[in-house]
């Protein structure tokens, strides 16, 4: 906890008095608490107007050449400006938007009141990143243009496929003609900027003040946010578990509303078409028509996809290689039991038990609230129960949690030792240890992870290695989320002479960072598995890596540990060539690589042609491609998956678990990873 010290004299107006203090609180409780020693200087200045620029106008189609030579002036001077409690770089940054907003709406007005021209042989990049902004106003309106051809194209494209659907099922349907789509399809464009315009107006000082801040926050780095009074509430209704909605974790970049995660046993869980990395273009509730949340400030959009158990909304999301599909989910509260972890029976050469951790939870309202320890600690128990001859620990898609909790799981496989080391900025590290020498499974384990596994997930799997306990199994590395962050309330720390000012909202701040025992970090690097299988993220950028100024990968001094003596993994070179032979002469794995080199390709491939004929075409193969890959690892794979008897007891009177029961036996023996991992674990038990 940190206290604002300079409260000096304010500029007049409540925006000045209330920016300054936001400066102060932000700036001085970084430089107290982060992780980082970063100085306020002449790089922090960079980075943090880097940041702002960007995400202040992220597709480049508001600010000129001219603004933004302009605004440079500030690029190195940021620093000074939080010394001298000024901010006119915000100042004069929203003065230039909210001029260059007014001419862009004359832009998409007159643009859309005739047709385009549809066989006009153009293009247009939509990685801002590879275009320079504009040098004026006929080149900005131009960019304009462009992006609303390729608006329009996309709703012309929609209502011909419809109506094609249509007359396959009905020979009764009046067709119409391209002229009428185009029609519809420019009305339907100009409502949807007229909309995205109102929503620009209503946008106030406080919401620009918000991005400079988090501008500030990321130069230090990706987790560290600023989070203004209305995010502050979305936060803490996210962290309660108390909402019905899609069951996503969402964030917002370059005018995206992107999935970050899935809520495990959430209604998008089950639905299980909706993946990270998808970005939602539009919003619906149920056959509405639906409403464009591009560029829409993330809260409203959230507000839009949120709603009461039992109704429905259709997401229209992009895919990573490029294909737009409509997802319908039914809004639900969270499954509280698919939640917890889990375990099932694989009987195959060896009887072997599966068990599932979404995530690592901890009911800290409740004195006796269930906590995964001592779950995972039942699951064990019940697999040593049925005399199981090895374990399968699937932490897939496990985004982390208590840190208390993974160093007591931890124990259950190894004897008393270190776990984890946890540091704080100028501290010699904290090891958080195992103190139960009792061991409750010795035998043979496999760890499943895949690019989604972060922070307590990394944490389990790290020790287990280093410790030659078990086999990783999975993807090229996991997240590589490494750090702890805090969360500080400002109107804790706001004396009583500023009570006017609140609420002011919060921050998030990194604080610690994990350390594996052997004195490597799991921060950016994340953990690379032993055996390492083909997904379809293996060329793409995706974690901790792929995060603007992420903190570094480091090393301290290892701790003194015992490497378990594992007869299961002295040949673990001779398990993972057998594994290497199976997946290359594995079809399912084959077309995994496949499409996982053709979602690089779609990545790279952001330049799309405006000639309407090209276009279709393009987006017709993309469609295809899709199709053919979608159900690629969901082939049945042959295992024999089963419910523990003691478990099948407790639920076969209630209809509804009994239905989800075989619902996830009926998943898991289509994943070809859990299949791969089988064998794995079938060979560390005969080795």
């Amino acid at each position: 906890m940190f206290l604002v010290l300079t409260l000096v004299s304010f500029q007049s107006g409540d925006n000045n008095k209330k920016t300054q203090i936001l400066v102060d609180i932000v700036t001085q409780g970084l430089v107290r608490n982060h992780y980082s020693e970063v100085d306020i200087d002449d790089n922090f200045s960079e980075r943090t107007y880097q940041l702002f620029i960007e995400r202040l106008d992220y597709n480049k189609r508001f600010l000129l050449k001219s603004d933004i030579d302009e605004l440079d002036y500030f690029k190195d001077k940021i620093d000074d400006e939080v010394k001298m409690r000024t901010h006119m770089l915000l100042d004069r940054a929203v003065e230039i938007l909210n001029e260059r907003s007014k001419e862009a709406k004359e832009y998409y007005e007159d643009i859309l009141s005739k047709p385009f021209d549809y066989t006009k042989d153009e293009d247009f990049e939509f990685d801002a990143d590879k275009r320079d902004y504009p040098a004026n106003r006929n080149e900005m309106k131009e960019v304009w243009r462009k992006l609303l051809k390729y608006q329009t194209m996309s709703r012309i494209l929609t209502m011909e496929e419809e109506q094609e659907k249509a007359a396959e099922k009905s020979d009764t349907v009046k067709l119409k003609d391209f002229n009428y789509f185009e029609e519809k399809a420019r009305q339907k464009v100009l409502k949807s900027n007229n909309d995205w315009f109102h929503r620009i107006s209503q946008l106030e000082y406080s919401d620009r003040r918000a991005i400079f801040l988090n501008a500030i926050t990321g130069a230090f780095d990706p987790h560290t946010t600023f989070f203004p009074p209305k995010d502050k509430e979305n936060f803490d209704i996210a962290m309660s578990g108390h909402l019905e909605g899609i069951g996503a974790t969402l964030t917002s970049k370059d005018g995206y509303i992107t999935v970050k995660s899935i809520v495990p046993g959430s209604a998008s869980w089950r639905e299980g078409e909706l993946e990270a990395k998808d970005k939602i273009l539009k919003v619906a509730q149920g056959e509405e028509e639906p409403v464009d949340v591009v560029d829409m400030r993330l809260d409203n959009a959230v507000k839009l996809i949120r709603g009461p158990k039992g109704t429905e909304v259709r997401l229209t999301v992009k895919k990573i290689d490029g294909s737009v599909t409509v997802i319908p989910i039914i809004r639900d509260v969270v499954i509280i039991e698919e939640t917890y972890a889990s375990s099932l029976l694989i009987n195959e050469k060896n009887k072997l038990g599966y068990i599932k951790l979404p995530k690592f939870y901890f009911d800290i309202s409740k004195k006796d609230g269930r906590n995964c320890y001592a779950d995972m600690a039942k699951e064990v128990e019940k697999l040593n129960n049925e005399n199981v001859d090895g374990i399968i620990i699937d932490l897939r898609n496990n985004g982390g949690g208590s840190l208390q909790d993974v160093v007591k799981i931890a124990g259950l496989f190894i004897k008393e030792g270190p776990v984890v080391q946890v540091k704080t900025r100028n501290r010699a590290p904290y090891v958080f240890k195992d103190e139960d020498p009792e061991l409750q499974y010795d035998g043979p384990l496999v760890v499943m992870v895949n690019n989604f596994s972060a922070s307590a997930s990394e944490i389990l799997a790290a020790a287990l290695q280093d410790y030659n306990r078990a086999v990783i199994v999975g993807s090229s590395s996991t997240f590589g989320k490494g750090t702890v962050q805090r969360i500080i309330n400002f109107d804790d720390v706001l004396p009583e002479s500023l009570d006017d000012l609140k609420p002011l909202g919060a921050m998030k701040v990194t604080m610690q960072k994990f350390y594996r025992i052997n004195g490597g970090t799991t921060q950016l690097k994340g953990v690379i598995p032993d055996i390492i299988l083909p997904d379809n993220y293996s060329f793409i950028d995706v974690g901790e890596k792929e995060l603007e100024f992420p903190l570094k990968y480091d090393k301290i001094d290892k701790v003194d540990y015992k490497i378990c003596d594992s007869k299961f993994l002295k040949k673990l070179n001779d398990i993972s060539e057998k594994s290497k032979v199976r997946v290359d002469n594995n079809e399912t794995f084959k077309l995994i690589e496949e499409n996982a080199k053709r979602l690089k390709s779609r990545e790279d491939d952001t330049k799309l042609s405006l000639n309407y004929s090209k276009f279709k075409t393009y987006k017709k193969q993309l469609e295809e491609d899709a199709e053919k890959y979608k159900d690629m690892d969901s082939s049945d794979t042959g295992l024999t998956i089963n419910n523990l008897t003691v478990d099948l007891s407790k639920i076969e009177s209630d209809t509804l678990k009994m239905d989800r029961a075989k619902k996830t036996i009926e998943n898991l023996s289509k994943d070809v990873y859990l299949h791969e991992s089988v064998d794995i674990i079938e060979d560390l038990i005969h080795e």
